[in-house]
């Protein structure tokens, strides 16, 4: 089937071939205002970050506008003024939109891609109801809306050559990725050394201190999660990202949280092997791999020299594992 389908149990939609032709017409017009709304959106959300590309999807939005005229014009010419009210979601089949809230803070790489999916379903949609229909009126009608539709691509196209030169969506994808940075890896990474470095020395000395697995584990899954959600309202708390612009803070408290509580229990969960040494050897692995993929995050993301990057983190992570082993065998 070409577009997705709702459950089957979802008696109350209308079947994509149940609708006449003025309700294929009438369910066209709906889209079109609808995805010139999304894009009014999208250039709402970019216009402070990123003008050139909010410039693009207004305009795209003025083309959409465009068509649905274009659209109302023919629904009058052969059926009236009466248009029918259907919508994506009344029928079973057509593809979906995702509400404003979802949308509203989009990546920019990830806004293009969804503007690239829509006009395909778009192009989809009137391609597949053109096959559905028999009266030849309404199937070169159809057929026009498909070519229309495809021709949507290559508006987007020239209107982002037109608003967004080379040189300016550089300057724009290069501060997407600052943002991503600044919102997504810096507190993630300071996250995951917290709570990779920080647990070791609590987890190995009870380790060595108790040689008893199970309670091991159960001291390293209540650090890894205490030290998670202490990171996480921390990160969240101190800066609310207006001036510093490093985002949102909820985003940046989940990023830093979560990747906390990874990093306490990728040397925790060995530990539910009830075997000590292959749970210890096991957990010592595990903490090296911890520890140079933070040395490979900042030098990937951070631009730290590897070398560096290496002797602060393996080699600091390595003397807190020494100290947790001496202490638990004291």
């Amino acid at each position: 089937m070409f577009l997705p389908f709702s459950p089957s149990f979802m008696s109350s939609r209308r079947s994509f071939d149940s609708l006449s032709e003025d309700e294929i017409l009438a369910l066209a017009i709906g889209a079109e205002e609808e995805d010139s709304r999304i894009y009014l959106a999208y250039a709402d959300n970019l216009r402070d970050r990123y003008p050139a590309s909010a410039k693009v999807f207004e305009d795209m939005a003025e083309v959409e506008q465009a068509h649905k005229n274009m659209l109302i014009e023919m629904f009058r010419s052969r059926f009236g003024e009466l248009i029918p009210l259907i919508r994506r979601e009344h029928v079973r089949g057509f593809y979906s939109r995702k509400p404003d809230w979802l949308v509203r803070n989009l990546p920019l790489e990830e806004v293009r891609q969804q503007a690239q999916v829509m006009e395909d379903q778009a192009y989809r949609f009137y391609t597949e109801a053109a096959k559905r229909v028999s009266d030849a009126s309404t199937r070169r009608l159809l057929g026009d809306l498909a070519l229309a539709e495809q021709g949507h691509e290559e508006i987007a196209r020239t209107l982002g050559e037109k608003h967004v030169g080379a040189e300016t969506k550089k300057e724009e994808d290069d501060a997407a990725h600052r943002q991503f940075i600044l919102t997504y890896v810096q507190p993630g990474l300071a996250g995951l050394m917290d709570g990779s470095v920080s647990t070791l020395a609590p987890i190995f000395a009870a380790a060595f201190a108790t040689q008893d697995t199970w309670s091991t584990f159960l001291i390293g899954l209540s650090a890894s999660v205490g030290a998670g959600i202490s990171m996480g309202f921390t990160e969240a708390a101190h800066d609310d990202g207006r001036i510093s612009g490093r985002g949102s803070p909820v985003k940046r408290g989940l990023a830093s949280g979560v990747m906390t509580a990874i990093g306490g229990l990728g040397h925790a969960l060995p530990y539910l092997i009830p075997h000590f040494w292959t749970a210890t050897m096991l957990a010592v692995v595990v903490v090296f791999v911890e520890l140079w993929a933070i040395a490979f995050i900042q030098n990937r993301y951070m631009e730290t020299p590897f070398t560096r990057a290496v002797m602060q983190v393996v080699l600091g992570g390595s003397l807190v594992l020494a100290a947790g082993i001496i202490i638990g065998h004291g």
